[in-house]
Order: C-alpha cells, then structure tokens, then sequence
C-alpha cells in the first residue's frame, strides 16, 4: 500500500509540474513576488510591469458609465491609449505608415483574450472608449472581475471587456505571403 501512495505522490506531482510549465510557457503564471498590476509588452514598446499604484497616479483619469449583462456601473481608470503610450507605444502623429499594422491584445488571467487596432484607440484616428479600469462605482474592483478591468464603453456588447487584466502586447500583424 505504501508504494502505491507514493507512487500517487511521485504522479501528482509529476502532474503540477507540467501544468507549471504550459502556464508559464503560454504566459499565464507570473512571478508571485510581483506587486498586482499589468504587464506591458511586445513590439515598439519598453516591457513594462504597472503596478496598481503605478496606474492609480497616471493622468488623465477616466470615469466610463457603461453596462454589461444588466449590471450598470462607473468605472474609472487610464484611458487605454495613455497606459501604452506610458510603455513607449506610438500615439498621435506616430500612428501612421507601419504603426497602422499594430494591434493590442489584452490577455486576462484565465487566458481570454481581447484584440484592438492600435489606431482605433488613438483619439486622433479612432474614437474607441477603451479604459484599464481599477475602480467600479468608486471602489477598488473585487477579484472576481479585476483587480483590473478593461472597459470598451463604445462596443455594442462588452465582449471585448476583459476581467482580470494581466497582460497587454502591442503587436503588429503580420504581413500577407505573396501570391504565386
């Protein structure tokens, strides 16, 4: 009996190892020392990691009145555009020729994922309400949707809203393979 336990033991940890291991490898695990926040990064951008306090003194703020499944709210946060152009994103007269190719990918914790144009977040091109929200109502956000919480008020439904904001990537979209 003693052997089939540890062999149980040996297995099960066999298991938590592997599993450690695609979620670091597919970016779902971070380091635990870490102060809650956002990690920043991709291409044309300095890898970032904002803290909640970090984002709570980013100015402008924003306060975004928007609904999602029956459940109204003021929510408050850094316009999305400026938490990027904090990490070096190209914003305003930047956003021309290459740059028009760059799209954000907003990931949450569990792994959902959310993209945006880069120039649709810009207010010189696009006019998208897109908020990292830290507050609901005037309140920290509870875990069960944040403690941070993309808002996209101008969507026709909050699927693009993404609870649990971990990661945010500027990438840029990839070039067509040309036709034989």
């Amino acid at each position: 009996m003693r052997a089939k336990s540890r062999l149980m033991i040996v297995a099960s940890r066999a298991v938590f190892a592997l599993a450690l291991s695609f979620a670091c490898a597919h970016g779902f695990a971070r380091d635990a020392a870490a102060a809650p926040g956002v990690d920043i990064g991709g291409e044309r951008v300095t890898p970032t990691h904002l803290t909640l306090a970090d984002l709570a003194k980013m100015v402008p703020r924003a306060d975004v009145h928007a609904s999602a499944h029956g459940d109204a709210a003021v929510w408050s946060g850094v316009p999305l555009i400026d938490v990027l152009k904090s990490a070096g994103a190209p914003t305003g007269d930047a956003v021309r020729g290459p740059a028009l190719a760059l799209y954000v990918r907003v990931t949450a914790a569990d792994g959902y994922r959310a993209v945006f144009a880069l120039a649709e977040l810009d207010p010189g091109i696009g006019h998208a309400n897109v908020i990292l929200a830290d507050r609901k109502d005037g309140k920290p956000i509870d875990d069960k949707e944040g403690p941070l919480r993309l808002i996209a008020a101008g969507d026709g439904r909050p699927a693009r809203w993404v609870r649990q904001v971990i990661a945010i990537d500027v990438l840029s979209a990839p070039e067509r393979a040309a036709s034989p």
